[in-house]
């Protein structure tokens, strides 16, 4: 780990400190090694870009706005989704107002085809907003007994921020 010096000026010193004690830091560094990790994940997700060292695979969830009222944009989502049922954990299904829905939908599995699959989502004609948000993971299948009968199915494991 290495240490470091920073200037900020009282104002953004002050919304900092108000930041820290809202979310319960223990320390600014804490706070502050938070707040570059997210953003410098923000900037390579606008720069359309995945991190150099990505994780294989990852929980995540891709919130987009669209309008229902765009010709069988409802049903080419669902198909999309449809389509990759092996991603699709849930999704949640919000009415803004008479002309926009949001959803939320939570995905799973190897992280490049989660983005690929949102990308897809984002692109489609009619959505008008739309942001994935990627938790790294690591996914391994068991296979589980119980009783007189078994089933396999996958578990979770978070990976730890670098």
């Amino acid at each position: 780990m290495q240490r470091i010096t920073m200037t900020l000026d009282d104002e953004l010193m002050d919304e900092l400190d108000r930041f820290i004690a809202a979310r319960g830091y223990q320390n600014r560094s804490e706070a502050m090694r938070d707040l570059v990790r997210s953003g410098l994940q923000r900037e390579r997700e606008d720069a359309g870009a995945a991190p150099a060292a990505e994780a294989p695979s990852c929980m995540a969830a891709l919130v987009y706005v669209y309008d229902h009222h765009i010709r069988e944009l409802s049903k080419r989502l669902a198909h999309t989704h449809h389509d990759h049922h092996d991603l699709s954990v849930a999704t949640l299904h919000v009415h803004l107002d008479h002309d926009s829905c949001m959803e939320v939908a939570v995905l799973r599995g190897d992280t490049a085809a989660v983005r690929h699959l949102a990308e897809h989502v984002i692109a489609e004609r009619g959505v008008r907003h739309g942001r994935l948000v990627t938790i790294p993971v690591d996914l391994r299948s068991e296979q589980h007994a119980h009783g007189e009968h078994s089933h396999a199915h996958q578990h979770v494991s978070v990976k730890e921020a670098g």
